[in-house]
């Protein structure tokens, strides 16, 4: 989702020298692989935004690929990249890097002042390596590597799968499903749950009739009755469109370097909203006139995420894209997607 928005901000501003790779084309975990690649290509600057990411179920069931996988990409990539003399990189990294009762809005200065959220600990813990990998090659070798830490975001390419995804595009799915099983849209949601996975071993189920795909969809809390979310939708979370996160990364390549930005900046919009409020929203866009349930037996994770934005604020860069239009805009692009199949 990131590098494709990074990817259309930076053609839209004319940049054509573009050079990027797939996961299948190039496995970043793998040091060989990257150092070919850095050796071939010769970049002069660097976009690191693959990661192995997820909400709060994905988080905490692979713990163990979430730290590995997370530190072996930033690791190759930021190592390699000093070898190779790239001139600037921007790392990605992540909101749940502060502590979990950290002082609402999260500052920069707040970092490793408190204990994590222990559902997303490893994630956290990689995405804190990666920016001190930065730091210090910035100080031991003289590089311009700077991090970024972006709020939770969403938007076009966004993942759907109903056990990875975070809480905005599971949101979206779940409603649209039901809004499709209550109009009894059958091939609708047939067509849906093959081209985006639903998670929880429940892909390879049968879904030949309606009956099959009520059953199946009713596990995970989706009818055209009712849906259900996880937690107590009580918690407060910010959420930026991905196409302003792209603008901010390319407007801070262009103007700034690690002496200006410091360790790393934050992005985000500077507001947050309950998850109560953010589901009758996306309910809705969507237009699902079912009810709204909460399985509180389920975690809610960090109590509030807020980011002070307050530093990018001052060097000339702000968020412009609403919530209500970004959401809009992600379930017309998710509509527009399920059409092309």
């Amino acid at each position: 989702m990131v590098g494709s928005a990074i990817m259309r901000a930076l053609q839209g501003r004319g940049y054509k020298n573009l050079i990027c790779r797939s996961h299948a084309e190039l496995d970043l975990t793998r040091q060989r692989d990257v150092e070919e690649f850095f050796e071939e290509e010769r970049p002069e600057y660097v976009f690191l935004a693959a990661a192995k990411v997820g909400g709060i179920l994905a988080n905490d069931t692979y713990k163990a690929e979430f730290i590995y996988e997370n530190i072996a990409i930033a690791a190759n990539v930021i190592h390699t990249a000093y070898k190779t003399g790239v001139k600037k990189l921007l790392n990605l990294g992540s909101s749940c890097i502060y502590p979990k009762f950290a002082p609402q809005p999260m500052r920069e200065e707040m970092l490793l002042t408190g204990v994590l959220e222990p559902t997303n600990e490893p994630y956290a813990i990689a995405k804190i390596s990666a920016l001190k990998l930065c730091r210090y090659y910035n100080e031991q070798y003289k590089t311009d590597f700077i991090s970024v830490m972006p709020t939770n975001l969403y938007g076009q390419n966004d993942n759907f799968n109903l056990e990875t995804a975070h809480a905005l595009p599971a949101l979206i799915r779940k409603f649209h499903l039901g809004r499709l099983l209550r109009t009894g849209e059958l091939d609708l949601v047939r067509k849906d749950l093959k081209r985006h996975p639903i998670g929880f071993g429940l892909n390879g189920e049968d879904i030949s009739d309606m009956d099959s795909i009520i059953r199946v969809l009713k596990k995970v809390g989706i009818t055209g009755e009712y849906v259900t979310l996880w937690g107590t939708g009580e918690v407060y979370r910010e959420f930026m469109h991905v196409d302003d996160l792209a603008e901010a990364c390319i407007f801070l390549m262009e103007n700034y370097s690690y002496d200006d930005i410091g360790e790393f900046i934050n992005i985000g919009t500077g507001t947050d909203v309950k998850i109560k409020e953010l589901a009758l929203l996306v309910k809705e866009i969507v237009g699902f006139e079912g009810e709204i349930r909460y399985d509180t037996s389920r975690p809610d994770g960090t109590p509030r995420k807020l980011l002070d934005v307050s530093r990018i604020n001052r060097l000339g860069w702000k968020a412009r894209i609403s919530l209500e239009e970004g959401i809009r805009d992600t379930y017309q692009w998710y509509l527009d997607f399920q059409k092309e199949g």
